[in-house]
């Protein structure tokens, strides 16, 4: 097995230099050349850092927890895991992925499984965005929320900018020369709502477009969904639309077909997920704003590690990403969401 010395001789440099290096303490300890050298020079030579060793050293496991409430049986939660992976991979940790079914005798039998393995920190994640709270085993952890946040922003929290989402999809319809734009919501007091709701509404009214309510139907999954697009078509003929979600663009292409309308040529329409199935096998194919599940995943863990190790991570490597991460610097940071423009928008309304 190659050690640390074995590298520090093969370079003509100190093993603590090595040591700083590998075990990631080498900001402004070390030289960025020096440190890219000494970890260059450790791949060659297939140095396998050992976390037995130094979990006894610094009574850290370089284990992290991620426990879900329900996430796992939603299609995002591959992309919110792999980014949480990926993140923890490249600092040198292993993460622990647990699901609960939402109930609290379930979550905090699956937190108690996390904490017998001596994990470091948690990643708790929610299934859509929303207020919640801390599950009472997680207080006194070192603790970031994904997709939600808590109202008194007590633990670090990443979420999508929603009020974003609402702006971004409404500035596009409105640059395309629709006038007449249709909001297809949700019902529920969902945080997703609310703030998509009133980034729709300022930016109608920054380009001075005036509200109509009646362009604003929330609508249910199945026959609700289909009724009520019909009726708001039949009755205030939208040149754009702006939908909660994928699913329920779907509706507007159904309504369009009945009536020999052609999205992307007479109306526009832009969804939010980008949704693997949906927005790709819709025909034309559904311009969408992308929800930032892999880098929500890649924050939190960064954010993570810097609460575990009481340190700053300025000097990590962050891969490119379609969405801009936000500062670590945050507690309760809100991520913009990016616009995939496929085929649904027309050049001119």
């Amino acid at each position: 097995m190659v050690t640390m010395k074995e590298i520090a001789d093969s370079l003509g440099i100190s093993k603590s230099t090595v040591s700083l290096v590998l075990a990631g303490k080498d900001a402004k300890r070390v030289s960025p050349e020096l440190s890219a050298r000494v970890r260059s020079r450790a791949a060659e030579m297939g140095y396998v850092f050992n976390n037995l060793a130094s979990s006894l050293r610094t009574n850290r496991t370089r284990m992290l927890g991620f426990i879900s409430d329900d996430i796992a049986t939603t299609p995002y939660a591959g992309r919110l895991i792999l980014g949480a992976q990926d993140a923890a991979g490249a600092l040198g940790y292993m993460l622990l992925t647990v699901n609960s079914n939402g109930s609290e005798e379930s979550r905090a039998s699956e937190i108690d499984g996390l904490k017998q393995y001596g994990v470091d920190g948690f990643l708790f994640a929610c299934m859509y965005n929303r207020f919640t709270h801390l599950p009472e085993g997680l207080k006194e952890s070192s603790t970031v929320i994904v997709d939600a946040a808590e109202r008194d922003g007590a633990a670090p929290s990443i979420r999508p900018d929603e009020e974003a989402i609402g702006r971004t999809a409404t500035a596009r319809l409105l640059d395309a020369g629709c006038r007449r734009i249709a909001f297809i919501g949700s019902h529920g007091p969902m945080e997703a709502q609310r703030g998509r709701l009133a980034g729709y509404r300022h930016e109608l009214h920054d380009h001075a477009v005036a509200f109509n309510p009646d362009l604003v139907v929330n609508v249910e999954m199945g026959r609700d969904g289909v009724d009520k697009v019909h009726d708001l078509v039949e009755r205030e003929h939208p040149d754009g639309f702006f939908c909660f979600n994928d699913a329920r663009a779907w509706y507007v292409y159904e309504e369009a077909a009945r009536r020999g309308l052609n999205v992307g040529t007479d109306i526009s329409v832009v969804g939010v997920d980008n949704h693997q199935m949906l927005a790709e096998m819709l025909s034309p194919k559904l311009s969408t704003i992308e929800l930032p599940h892999y880098e929500m995943g890649y924050w939190g863990i960064l954010k993570l590690v810097e609460i575990v190790e009481g340190r700053r991570l300025d000097d990590a490597r962050i891969p490119t990403m379609r969405a801009p991460l936000p500062s670590l610097d945050e507690r309760a940071a809100e991520i913009p969401c990016t616009l995939v423009d496929k085929e649904s928008v027309c050049a001119r309304c």
